[in-house]
């Protein structure tokens, strides 16, 4: 499984909208630099959570569940000698 250019593309052009053309789109008035940042710390730290939540699933932590009967065959090839695996 491979990452897909499409979601990639989509979501990194949404989160630079975001955080690159909103900020300057924000009236001014006494708060505006604050809102700027705001919004793009806000794009910066959704786009990384989104980055790694998505890449995360390209190798998942999870491995496979065996039966015992697998289990049981891969020591006897690997030569480990268990005998039970309960």
């Amino acid at each position: 499984m491979s990452a897909s250019a499409i979601p990639l593309t989509v979501l990194t052009l949404f989160w630079i909208i975001v955080g690159c053309v909103l900020p300057f789109v924000i009236p001014k008035g006494p708060n505006r630099g604050l809102l700027q940042v705001v919004l793009m710390l806000t794009a910066a730290c959704c786009w990384l959570f989104w980055l790694c939540c998505y890449l995360a699933q390209m190798n998942p932590l999870i491995g496979p569940k065996l039966s015992s009967r697998t289990l049981m065959l891969m020591a006897k090839q690997w030569g480990n000698g268990i005998d039970d695996l309960n």
